[in-house]
């Protein structure tokens, strides 16, 4: 069954339920809003903080993790640094009538997408026609003045397959390739018709300045990672000079979308939580493999989507990685990590992937990434990427600052090998190039052995090189010649090992997560299709208890406190709802909205022989005990101590179900 079949939400229903009950709302609403930028109200910041403090458990502490907390405004030299402010960009078109701005891969996937709904709908329409079914063929005449629509066109079937193809490999296209296919398919805004100009590159960081001058130029965060990465050393030291160990960060990021939608899935400003795993290079394994290896996954490998299919594969971590499909087991071990996550915070783990990125959507830093997607009614939704960074940043940072990043081993043998090395003939090589002299050594000796390698060929060949710096006080084309230099092989002995860690990062979404949760989480009442219900696991519920009296009776208030008292000091999230002028079942029902898990109703017997009945949200069913019991289940309910299905064992059923749920 597609993923499609299996989740039945009504998403419009649900979007007035979330605005009904404060889940979030569109910042800035009284001023008509800001695209891409949300408000949390009590409901949906009680979730997030739900999902943040579970990942602070599951990630930081089981994991032994080193958390910090770094600044949201960063330098230019930083990001430009890692790369960001060259390549941290998604391309965007423009509407050639209006000038409305477009992100070129979500324009040609919605355009294709409708062509496909159109073609399956035209296909039915066929289908039921030549069955002789004509009432479902077309809809039938209401008497009222209706807007013309066109009838659904059917696409030849190599057409329809063309575009799968294009859908299922979208994210392997450069702006390049978008152009071509909005060329080549006649891709228009679909609002309004209009062609739209090539894709352009937009960079997706928001520059600020920082201090009063304006001479120091910033960027907000697009993620927390660079700020673990200029703090790794002192990591490091506070971890006894240990590896491998993790640093880990949950922090506000910004990215400025080029036509942000979809409610909390496209924002401006998001909560990630990320984990930088610092590993030896030449060695990835993880200690703990062996927990996760025979977890199934459904995994999307780059090679399947490029052969233009989306079709997943359920395979064993441990064989995934043996198999070379996932590089390394600490990889691997994440990727495990990630999905018990998931299904521990109520993600339907049949609408989970795992996705490999292809080559051309690799970020800049990456050389594997697999991504969670998660279904959802606006299709599968990134919202945890994995990916191994290499040793790219701490590098590339070390470079820059001429700082090492790197851990110092040492080595039990002596380490004997042969490497490629630079030696300046001093008499030649600074009288030549005077101020750039030490900078272009400095070049030389950070290069990799192949590209210095290149270099002693070219000197071979013509007698001379170039070599070009950037980023210094000297910037521009140096030559130099042989006799400048020697780049011969020697035989170096090491008894301390020094190498810059390669880092492994999960990072998670916390929007997109809370925002899948949500859906996944979403049904309605069998007997009442008004009646939404939000079935939250005890441990995500934003509130675990509601506290409501029968009616507004004075000889139940003091009941309704003390149980609110009793349940809070246990450290139970708990509302009360004294709104007895509702009836009680409209009461559950409101609060059923809420995913409030369990509900203790304070009654006429409550005030005779101090017992109250114990709601379960998603069977409706009641017990009855005494308030101190009731407390003690309810605590051990939502701690994961005991299960309803358990409580219903030891407790016979009261029968004011059915009318306190009417």
């Amino acid at each position: 069954m597609s993923a499609s079949k299996k989740l039945n939400v009504d998403r419009s229903a649900l979007e007035q339920l979330l605005l009904k009950r404060f889940f979030f709302a569109p910042s800035f609403g009284i001023y008509d809003g800001v695209k891409g930028l949300y408000d949390y109200g009590p409901t949906g910041t009680a979730l997030q903080q739900n999902l943040i403090n579970h990942w602070r458990q599951h990630f930081v502490i089981e994991e032994d993790m080193l958390e910090v907390d770094c600044s949201i405004i960063t330098p230019s030299k930083v990001l430009e640094t890692s790369g960001h402010v060259a390549k941290f960009a998604d391309w965007m078109c423009r509407d050639t009538g209006n000038n409305e701005v477009r992100r070129a891969d979500h324009l040609v996937e919605e355009v294709l997408e409708a062509r496909l709904e159109n073609d399956a709908l035209a296909r039915k329409l066929a289908a039921t026609s030549i069955s002789g079914d004509q009432s479902a063929a077309a809809p039938k005449p209401s008497g009222k003045k209706t807007k013309k629509v066109a009838a659904p066109t059917k696409l030849d079937d190599a057409v329809a397959e063309e575009y799968r193809s294009i859908l299922a490999k979208l994210d392997n296209y450069d702006g390049d390739g978008l152009g071509e296919l909005i060329s080549k398919y006649d891709i228009r805004n679909p609002e309004t018709g209009n062609a739209v100009t090539p894709p352009v590159a937009f960079n997706l960081m928001f520059q600020t300045s920082i201090g009063p001058a304006g001479t120091l130029k910033g960027f907000l965060r697009p993620e927390t990672a660079q700020g673990q990465f200029m703090n790794f050393s002192r990591l490091l030291e506070f971890n006894n000079q240990k590896m491998p160990f993790a640093s880990a960060m949950v922090g506000r990021s910004f990215r400025n979308e080029i036509s942000p939608r979809s409610g909390l899935l496209r924002v401006r400003e998001f909560t990630m939580a990320e984990i930088e795993h610092y590993v030896d290079p030449m060695n990835k394994n993880h200690p703990r493999f062996d927990e996760v290896a025979d977890i199934k996954l459904p995994l999307l490998p780059n090679a399947v989507q490029l052969e233009g299919k989306t079709e997943t594969v359920m395979m064993s971590i441990g064989d995934a990685v043996s198999q070379g499909v996932v590089d390394n087991k600490t990889l691997g071990y994440f990727l495990g990590r990630i999905y018990l996550y998931l299904a521990a915070i109520g993600i339907r783990t049949d609408l989970l992937r795992f996705r490999q990125h292809m080559k051309n959507e690799m970020a800049h830093y990456a050389c594997d990434c697999w991504d969670a997607e998660i279904y959802t009614t606006y299709g599968w939704i990134e919202c945890v990427g994995c990916a191994d960074r290499s040793a790219y940043d701490l590098r590339v940072h070390s470079v820059s600052t001429k700082k090492k990043l790197c851990v110092r081993e040492t080595l039990d043998e002596p380490l004997v090998y042969e490497k490629l090395v630079c030696e300046p003939n001093s008499k030649v090589f600074g009288p030549k190039l005077k101020r750039a002299a030490k900078p272009v050594q400095e070049h030389l000796e950070s290069l990799a052995a192949e590209e210095l390698a290149e270099i002693k060929a070219t000197l071979a060949r013509d007698g001379k090189a170039t070599v070009t710096l950037a980023g210094t006080a000297v910037d521009g084309d140096y030559e130099i010649t042989a006799d400048m230099l020697t780049i011969e092989n020697k035989t170096i002995i090491e008894n301390v090992r020094e190498y810059t860690p390669n880092v492994i990062e999960p990072s998670f979404g916390i929007g997109r997560i809370l925002y899948a949760l949500i859906e996944h989480s979403f049904s309605v009442r069998a007997d009442d299709e008004q009646r939404g219900v939000l079935s939250f696991n005890a441990l995500m519920a934003p509130f675990k208890c509601l506290v409501l009296p029968l009616s507004g009776h004075a000889s139940f208030a003091s009941f309704l406190h003390e149980v609110a008292r009793r349940l809070r000091a246990a450290g139970v999230p708990t509302r009360v709802d004294d709104a007895a002028s509702a009836p009680i079942g409209r009461r559950y029902a409101r609060n059923d909205e809420l995913g409030m898990p369990f509900a203790v109703t304070v009654d006429f017997q409550t005030v005779e022989d101090n017992t109250v009945t114990l709601r379960e949200r998603d069977t409706t069913k009641q017990i009855r005990g005494s308030l101190e019991e009731i407390v003690g289940l309810v605590t051990s309910l939502v701690s994961g101590a005991t299960t309803w299905e358990e409580v219903l064992t030891k407790y016979e059923l009261v029968d004011t179900v059915a009318k306190n749920d009417a």
